[in-house]
């Protein structure tokens, strides 16, 4: 740990406030202001597309700019796109509010190279510490974005609107702590050694395996977690357990941090995600076991653990497959892939609950813990990666 790093710790949390809030708000705004019932999570939904879409501009703007401006431009973004919802709620435009959550996503893809960002701040024997460590800051968003949104929803007179109005006062603070961290500039292209194309970086089984776990790993978390929010109110449960459920799964995904990264270093990264795996499963079971709140508390915290283990262990993967001059290529790829799954299942999540429930939603993510469960395997048969 450095100044630096715990600088961008906290922005990790405030990135973080902000996803946690965006979950636990939106489906709800979205089912208000929507057409039809399972058009709820449109707005998540618009969330992760933008954040798709503006992968490919990201990376560019990244080389282009570099760490430090490029970050900010994201915050800048955040912050009148949450506005942007305000307004939307204010006067009761859904499709304003899937603009504003669909340019939101540029802000989201610039946050998602935290972790990448973060490994660039320590020395070479650091950064898988680094990767876990900067993951710790999501206890910001854990404590932060449930309290703000069960605050938030009664804060003015119309329902969330003053969330929205929270939510771009952090990531003005947010801009203003990037603007004191010291990246290191990423490296030049230099003609006499360009780098490997994406299709020759993306043959490698390491690669290919880290961006399918990132993705499912994120995707049926994303599923879970989307549809949680509608599947408790759908139960009879006030906002108020929605909150604590939300606040302990994000606990959750992020506790780990302070120790995921000496866990890879000691059992190596493949155990480590199949363990995230297992824990997976454990969720599954136990949301089909009962629909009262422990039964959505001990669900969501497994799903946050797991999560930890297989997205802290594929981003350790992924540095391992790119030479200096290809990591926001790399990277880009990755956190693409990552953002069209989470579409998907954002997607998913509103409309399997709101017709099938919550017991066909858990049962269909099975299918996405079988694949990810393949591709482990799969890498594993062919023995450990050696690093680009």
């Amino acid at each position: 740990m450095n100044a630096a790093l715990l600088r961008l710790v906290i922005c990790q949390g405030l990135f973080l406030t902000n996803n946690v809030t965006f979950i636990a708000i939106n489906g709800l705004v979205g089912l208000h202001l929507a057409p039809v019932a399972w058009m709820a999570t449109l707005p998540l939904m618009g969330y992760v597309v933008g954040g798709a879409l503006a992968t490919p501009l990201v990376a560019r703007h990244q080389r282009a700019w570099g760490r430090r401006r490029a970050f900010q431009a994201g915050q800048a973004v955040g912050i009148l796109s949450t506005l942007a919802c305000a307004a939307a709620v204010t006067i009761d435009s859904f499709g304003l509010l899937l603009a504003a959550t669909l340019s939101a996503g540029y802000y989201n893809a610039h946050a998602g190279l935290y972790r990448f960002a973060a490994a660039e701040l320590v020395g070479p024997e650091a950064r898988t510490r680094a990767i876990s460590w900067v993951m710790t800051g999501g206890l910001i968003g854990a404590v932060a974005g449930p309290n703000l949104a069960n605050a938030g929803r009664d804060l003015l007179a119309i329902p969330f609107a003053g969330a929205y109005y929270a939510l771009a006062v952090l990531a003005a603070v947010a801009l203003l702590i990037l603007a004191t961290i010291p990246f290191p500039p990423l490296e030049a292209p230099d003609p006499q050694r360009p780098g490997r194309s994406l299709r020759e970086i993306a043959r490698q089984p390491a690669f290919i395996v880290a961006v399918v776990a990132a993705a499912i790993g994120y995707g049926m978390m994303n599923l879970l977690m989307a549809a949680t929010p509608l599947a408790m109110a759908g139960c009879g449960h006030p906002f108020e357990r929605t909150a604590l459920v939300l606040e302990v799964h994000v606990i959750g995904m992020f506790a780990p941090g302070f120790f995921t990264g000496a866990l890879i270093r000691r059992f190596g990264t493949l155990p480590v995600m199949a363990t995230g795996g297992v824990l997976y499963a454990l969720c599954v079971a136990v949301a089909l076991s009962g629909v009262q709140l422990p039964h959505f508390l001990i669900a969501l915290a497994l799903l946050g653990v797991g999560w930890n283990f297989i997205y802290t262990g594929a981003t350790t993967l992924l540095t391992q497959t790119y030479r200096p001059e290809e990591k926001t290529l790399a990277q880009g790829a990755m956190d693409f892939w990552v953002y069209v799954t989470m579409a998907f299942t954002s997607l998913g999540a509103g409309a399997l609950v709101t017709s099938k429930g919550w017991t066909w939603l858990n049962l269909g993510s099975i299918g996405l813990l079988l694949v990810l469960a393949a591709a482990l395997w799969w890498l594993a048969r062919r023995g450990a990666p050696q690093p680009a």
